[in-house]
């Protein structure tokens, strides 16, 4: 047992949110009782404080200090407005957002009182808006840091606290972008020195309100990512039961497209997400409803944003009567040639960047068009990074289509760009498919695809990860390894982290890493096929589906713990 009785009683003499002292109360006599459930479920909750780091807060909601709650929060923004007390003064201005999940108003509306109280200005979003529209406001006001209350597409029980830094607050490539080290550290130091929850001051009034002409301002400028030409699509759009629907159905409108349906099921608000198993566009089944009623209504396009609408999927006819989902890589190839064409054509010079997981298709996309390519880690903490960035993605469905408005991916900007170019297409004679085989025929077929181990064990994960350094594959696919790239190490354009990339001579790829956000070992693998010409295409699918397929079972093995 790593608790004690006494340090229980003493988190819940400090906790100021009743529900969840009687929550931890109630398992503590348990636990005293002798139900062994509730002393393992006590040692789960105190086995140590929830970690901030760059990617914030986040965890299960519940009592204790290793679950979101009132007294991890107002402590975490205690040490936040304590650090940019150190890095900007006393005047600080911080914008905070939050979604609709369970308890996120209240977590927001606490750091607007402890930044208050504090002696700082708050600014508080009118209501439960888009992470997108938080990451745009911390630039648009000018503010020195951003707060956004949201889990993105976690399941329904957790919840999350990310920080932005902007203003005086960081330098201008990093103005409006999540957080990276040292500062999570230093903001990490400054919350394990605040005081106890219930004797943070907290001001009973004081905060401002963002005003909607910030968020018109948002509609205004993402919408304008629809280019001149034709609006005959008709789509199919998902909120995931997350808090897309509003500002997307505004974006939509003002950008010329009236023919949205939404999915009745799931485009209002709900932190159950009670139609999903999980609400992430990604997962299997996710846009089962979004599809069928795109059947039903003959439509060009589903769309779908995940609950906080920073990340956006796609589904496309086949043209059998059938639907097929676009992964996140031919979404960002196709974005990513989109905004690559306007730039050529407009004379613009700079950078477009991806992920190292994500499929090097773009890196050739912009060298045919004359850009720059910049490989980056994951999470858009780094890629929005990148110099001179003028569209970015990662595999994991999230799009930075127009960096000057939002440095973060963002699902409702990509939407709108994705709608306008599906029109451009139709126009034209052809669709999306039509444009993903073109850049194939030009550049050769990229297919990826992940491979995921989802462990209960967290001891797994780094086991497998030594295993994967100490005995790696000498052969996948029928393919010599040629190249072992150990990435914990750094390389001369990237950091040090956590992951092994793995080439071979047919020139397939594979990184493995753990998750940075699940219990997960994640692989992500590519093969390549040259296309000879539009004729030889379909061969090329066929050759490079089996190698994929094969990869996976390779992969497999690779990863089996003995």
């Amino acid at each position: 047992m790593n608790y004690s009785s006494e340090q229980v009683r003493e988190w819940i003499n400090h906790d100021p949110e009743e529900e969840t002292r009687e929550e931890l109360t109630a398992i503590l006599a348990a636990a005293e009782a002798g139900d062994q459930a509730a002393a393992a479920d006590l040692a789960d909750r105190f086995q140590g404080t929830l970690q901030f780091g760059t990617a914030g807060l986040r965890g299960a909601m519940g009592g204790g200090p290793f679950r979101m709650n009132r007294a991890v929060v107002r402590r975490a923004a205690a040490g936040l407005t304590a650090w940019l007390r150190t890095r900007v003064g006393d005047d600080a201005v911080v914008v905070i957002g939050y979604d609709a999940r369970y308890h996120s108003a209240d977590f927001a509306r606490d750091t607007a009182a402890i930044v208050t109280a504090a002696g700082a200005r708050a600014i508080l979003m009118p209501r439960n808006l888009p992470t997108p529209v938080l990451a745009f406001a911390v630039r648009y006001l000018g503010a020195d840091a951003g707060v956004m209350v949201t889990a993105s597409h976690n399941p329904p029980q957790d919840n999350g606290y990310k920080v932005y830094l902007g203003g005086r607050a960081i330098d201008a490539s990093g103005n409006g972008v999540q957080i990276v080290p040292p500062v999570d550290a230093e903001i990490a130091a400054q919350i394990d020195a605040a005081p106890h929850a219930d004797e943070i001051p907290l001001a009973e009034s004081g905060w401002d309100t963002v005003p909607e002409t910030v968020i018109d301002a948002y509609v205004d400028s993402v919408s304008q990512m629809a280019g001149p030409g034709s609006r005959d699509v008709k789509i199919v759009y998902t909120a995931m039961h997350g808090v897309g629907t509003e500002t997307m159905m505004k974006v939509f409108a003002k950008a010329g497209f009236t023919q949205v349906v939404g999915v009745p099921e799931q485009i209002e608000p709900d932190p159950a997400f009670p139609t999903v198993a999980f609400p992430n566009p990604e997962e299997p089944g996710a846009l089962d409803l979004a599809i069928a009623l795109a059947k039903a209504e003959n439509a060009d396009i589903v769309i779908a944003s995940d609950p906080d609408a920073d990340r956006c999927s796609a589904a496309i006819p086949t043209g059998d009567g059938e639907w097929r989902q676009l992964s996140g890589d031919e979404i960002g190839s196709l974005l990513g040639e989109c905004v690559a064409i306007g730039a050529e054509r407009d004379g613009v010079q700079g950078n477009l960047a991806s992920s190292i997981v994500s499929s090097r298709l773009l890196e050739k996309i912009a060298h045919s068009h004359g850009l720059g390519y910049q490989a980056t880690l994951t999470g858009f903490k780094w890629i929005a990074r990148a110099p001179e960035i003028i569209f970015g993605y990662e595999e994991a469905i999230g799009f930075c289509v127009k960096p000057q408005a939002v440095k973060d991916k963002d699902g409702i900007s990509a939407a709108v760009l994705l709608a306008w170019l599906a029109a451009h297409l139709r126009e034209n004679g052809t669709d999306l498919q039509g444009d993903l085989d073109r850049i194939a025929i030009r550049e050769g077929l990229y297919l990826s695809g992940p491979v995921t181990i989802r462990v209960e064990d967290l001891s797994i994960i780094p086991a497998t990860m030594a295993k994967v350094r100490e005995f790696p594959p000498t052969e996948l696919v029928g393919s010599p390894v040629t190249s072992i790239v150990d990435l914990s190490r750094g390389t001369d354009s990237l950091p040090p982290t956590d992951a092994v990339m793995i080439h071979t001579q047919a020139n397939d790829r594979v990184i493995i890493r753990p998750s940075g956000t699940e219990p997960k070992v994640k692989c992500y693998l590519e093969v390549i096929e040259p296309v000879a010409d539009e004729a030889a295409l379909p061969a090329a699918k066929e050759r490079a589906a089996a190698r994929l397929a094969q990869f996976k079972l390779d992969m497999a093995q690779v990863l089996k713990l003995d």
